[in-house]
């Protein structure tokens, strides 16, 4: 769904740091050889990414949902020297176009890719985060940001996508679609959580952006 104008999509995209071509390419493979290609961040929300990772410099960053692989590019620009990226996906036939791209990024060294199911993982993971990205099973994602929050640091950042859902989170809710209705409760969640300040940013399909208090 775009919810401004494609053509001010466009304008805004033209006016923001470019694409980088290796993201480009690993769109143009996404969209022949996957399922779902639209699942892909994407130039402008990625361009954000990169900046929002940039600006906070992180040592320690943990992806939920890997997809194949642009975000985490997009957040490993901003990762202090001796940084490094968790990523997990419970899809283990992404992994081979995942990491032939995150080598090709330059980021190979610094992204650890992590297969199966992240609520088994996160727990094993003895790291404490400067940056959380969620981004995977939307009806997950109260269980996903409850173990991310013990694994983040005080100030720092646990970012949300998909939180708008296509506009159905303002749609009369189907009965059956437990997926924006999960997403509704987040929403209303987070908004009320007193161990996170909240913003909504209506970067593509939503990004909630939360500062650990």
């Amino acid at each position: 769904m775009h919810f401004l104008p494609e053509t001010l999509e466009n304008y805004i995209a033209l006016h923001s740091e470019n694409e980088p071509g290796i993201l480009r390419e690993l769109t143009r493979e996404t969209h022949l050889k996957v399922v779902h290609p639209r699942m892909i961040t994407g130039h402008y929300q990625g361009r954000v990414l990169s900046m929002l990772s940039k600006l906070i410099r992180p040592g320690k960053i943990l992806e939920i949902g890997t997809y194949t692989g642009y975000s985490a590019i997009c957040l490993a620009e901003g990762l202090q020297d001796d940084g490094l990226l968790y990523t997990i996906d419970i899809n283990e036939e992404l992994s081979e176009i995942q990491r032939k791209f995150f080598d090709k990024s330059g980021f190979g060294d610094k992204i650890i890719q992590l297969t199966g199911d992240a609520l088994n993982i996160i727990p094993e993971l003895d790291e404490i985060f400067d940056i959380v990205f969620i981004d995977a099973e939307k009806k997950m994602y109260d269980a996903y940001f409850e173990m991310a929050i013990e694994k983040t640091r005080k100030g720092g950042i646990i970012l949300s996508d998909n939180v708008l859902w296509s506009g159905k989170v303002v749609e009369p809710l189907d009965k059956n679609d437990m997926a924006t209705r999960a997403l509704l409760e987040y929403n209303k969640k987070l908004k009320n959580d007193p161990r996170v300040e909240t913003v909504i940013l209506s970067i593509r399909d939503g990004l909630t952006l939360c500062r650990v208090l």
